[in-house]
């Protein structure tokens, strides 16, 4: 049985997901992922339901890490995408990621 820690960001993060895909399906969403060590970031197109980038690097390099997400997507020629905090709360290594993409010319 999962804690109710990781149950209460699972029943945010499907409140969040309702809200980003009406209207903007046709828009990759940047997922971010945390562990305990690493923090794991993936572009998933919810068209074709399938994810089309991601990289995983440590808490510490996670502007890195949206820094080199940005660059895949500049590569596959996405320019413009939804960010999904995925029930996390804006602030800390999930900033560091959103503030990183930004740097690489993503557009939130």
């Amino acid at each position: 049985m999962k804690n109710s820690k990781e149950i209460k960001r699972a029943r945010r993060h499907a409140h969040v997901v309702k809200k980003l895909k009406k209207g903007l399906i046709d828009v990759p969403r940047l997922i971010v992922k945390k562990s305990n060590r690493n923090i794991f970031v993936s572009l998933v197109d919810d068209m074709k339901l399938k994810v089309i980038a991601g990289c995983a690097k440590s808490k510490k390099e996670a502007e890195a890490a949206g820094i080199e997400i940005a660059e895949k997507a500049k590569k596959l020629g996405v320019e413009k995408i939804v960010f999904d905090r995925a029930g996390y709360k804006y602030h800390g290594v999930v900033k560091a990621v959103a503030e990183g993409a930004r740097k690489g010319g993503l557009k939130f």
